[in-house]
């Protein structure tokens, strides 16, 4: 099965209570904290629901290693990228140049840089 890396861009201010109790569920409480999940339909249901908050990818092992050394409690706080999140900011999906959605396997570049 493979791994995701789930990266929390945004804050929770002004989130509405259901999104907000989804990141929690996720244990992503705090911005730039990034936790390493199972690729499951009930995890990924998860995942769509808080797509405006996120962004995420499948990660390789020597990345998901080395945020697993970070981790306390399995959540890893990261800092925040070097040269940004991307063109765009954290407003915008990652497909047309902002931070936010699915990376596919750009997130390990992304957290690499968080590192």
């Amino acid at each position: 099965m493979a791994e995701i890396a789930v990266l929390l861009v945004r804050g929770l201010i002004n989130t509405r209570p259901e999104i907000r109790e989804t990141l929690h569920r996720l244990r992503l409480t705090k911005k730039n904290s990034c936790v390493v999940v199972q690729d499951k339909p009930e995890i990924i249901g998860m995942i769509n629901k808080v797509k405006d908050q996120i962004t995420w990818g499948e990660v390789k092992a020597d990345v998901a290693a080395a945020l697993k050394k970070r981790m306390t409690d399995n959540v890893a706080h990261l800092n925040s990228p070097r040269k940004g999140f991307g063109r765009k900011g954290i407003k915008f999906q990652f497909k047309t140049g902002g931070a936010l959605g699915n990376r596919g396997d750009k997130i390990n570049d992304l957290l690499e840089r968080m590192m």
